[in-house]
């Protein structure tokens, strides 16, 4: 038994080896970085050499120089070095993934208080776990990933997508010029406009999040669960979206951040 851990030992420091380098490799490959890892594989194959060859004063000038290369190198490599540990630590994916939920969100926000400081009207459907599948056939498709550039440009009343909602699931927005079904009750459809009614008539038929905003009166309303939430503040709107889709810590991390996911946990 120890006669084989002793003849598969050699093998197993090349394997691991070989993944630490593949590993440190892929965060400087195709990068600038690049040149200085060259850089360096070539005066260890001096010092090496040197050593071979008993050059004792190439020798003792690359000894000295090492130590003060090992230090450079981690100065120049901190960036990738803060990647690299960033990676390694579970604490490091889950702040990647709720910085981009966060980063989400306040695109979001952004874009649907100044379509409502214009009183540029809007209505907006977040996907949950409910597909909104058959909506968006029926409308544009788009497939594009989520800008608030996008989101604001598709509501300017001179482009033909603005009549209608938008469809966003995920970070997609998927559809846009979206016909949603209105509510039917009469006494609803005296107190709300056809965005309101719809954004109703969608949230009673789904579990998507609504969001309008009235060209009328310029304030942000928010449909769940067939309840519309009128003149919502920004602060209030953000703390509504994140109780919907907070991303809990998962077994799994994805690098896409992922609504219908998060919620089924």
């Amino acid at each position: 038994m120890l006669h084989f851990y002793y003849t598969m030992t050699p093998v197993l420091e090349i394997l691991l080896i070989g993944l630490f380098l593949n590993y440190v490799l892929s965060f400087f490959w195709n990068t600038r970085t690049i040149d200085i890892m060259i850089g360096l594989l070539i005066f260890l194959t001096v010092f090496v050499v040197s050593g071979w060859l008993n050059l004792p004063v190439i020798h003792r000038l690359m000894a000295l120089l090492s130590s003060v290369a090992a230090i450079g190198l981690i100065i120049i490599f901190q960036p990738e070095l803060r990647v690299a540990l960033s990676r390694l630590s579970i604490k490091g994916k889950r702040y990647k993934e709720i910085t981009e939920f966060d980063k989400f969100l306040d695109q979001l926000s952004s874009s649907v208080y100044r379509l409502a400081d214009k009183k540029t009207g809007a209505l907006i459907a977040i996907e949950n776990e409910d597909s909104l599948e058959e909506f968006s056939l029926k409308a544009i498709i788009l497939n594009a990933n989520f800008s608030s550039e996008l989101l604001e440009s598709i509501f300017t009343t001179t482009t033909p997508l603005h009549d209608g909602a938008v469809i966003i699931r995920d970070l997609t927005i998927v559809a846009a010029s979206v016909i949603l079904p209105l509510a039917e009750d009469v006494r609803i459809a005296k107190s709300l406009g056809t965005r309101h009614r719809a954004a109703v008539g969608v949230s009673r038929l789904t579990d998507a999040l609504l969001i309008v905003v009235s060209e009328e009166l310029g304030k942000v309303s928010i449909a769940r669960d067939g309840i519309i939430t009128r003149g919502v503040k920004i602060d209030r709107f953000k703390g509504i979206v994140r109780s919907v889709f907070n991303p809990p810590v998962r077994k799994t991390m994805k690098t896409r951040f992922n609504i219908r996911g998060w919620i089924k946990k």
